[in-house]
């Protein structure tokens, strides 16, 4: 008995730690969702926008897109094709010759028909806050519609709206079809909210990085 007294009160503690903080998470994503509910729409209800930002993802060691970043890449497209955007950002970790998502994503879209002189390409956004404050403070965006998968779309827009940014979301479902896949994401969304909140506590100014033209 000795045994369960001394062990039982630091377990039940822990637990309850442990559960505390996963409500406070799921706490976190229920508001995350609510701020940005009413700013995710789909493209037939999309107002017209200067520029859409697309977000990058896994490309391969040729440089393809992966089939993820392809969805959000052939929904910007389309976008455009309907005149309702004007150019394309494209934002992600270019920063090395042996792993290029933005040079993927630019390949990708011309290969697709899209001028040159659309593409605004961003290779220092390195991740969602980078991607939306550069936007902002590199690129000089304030109106814009951010494309990604749609699991993704919630925490993108309510950093945008933290960032004072005129933004939009059209998702894509199409990727559904990977289940594991899509399922790690959402569950990864979860937990990154944690660090939405870190990132606009801390103020932290976008990293640095070329500006393509």
């Amino acid at each position: 008995m000795g045994n369960v007294r001394r062990w039982g009160t630091p377990v039940a503690v822990a637990v309850g730690a442990i559960s505390a903080g996963a409500g406070a998470i799921l706490v976190l994503g229920l508001v995350v969702h609510s701020v940005s509910r009413n700013r995710i729409v789909t493209a037939d209800s999309l107002p017209h926008l200067p520029v859409a930002l697309v977000l990058g993802a896994e490309v391969y060691a040729d440089g393809v897109p992966s089939k993820f970043l392809q969805a959000r890449l052939d929904l910007a497209l389309a976008l455009y094709r309907r005149g309702l955007v004007e150019r394309i950002l494209l934002s992600g970790d270019g920063r090395s010759r042996f792993y290029d998502e933005t040079g993927g994503m630019r390949a990708y879209l011309l290969e697709h028909g899209v001028g040159e002189s659309v593409l605004l390409v961003d290779p220092a956004g390195l991740d969602t806050y980078d991607s939306c404050l550069r936007a902002r403070d590199v690129y000089d965006i304030d109106r814009l519609v951010v494309v990604s998968q749609s699991y993704h779309l919630p925490r993108a827009l309510a950093i945008c709206r933290a960032l004072g940014l005129d933004a939009w979301g059209v998702g894509d479902d199409s990727a559904r079809s990977s289940a594991r896949t899509w399922a790690n994401g959402t569950r990864r969304e979860l937990a990154a909210n944690l660090k939405l909140v870190w990132d606009l506590l801390s103020h932290r100014p976008p990293r640095s990085g070329t500006h393509r033209l």
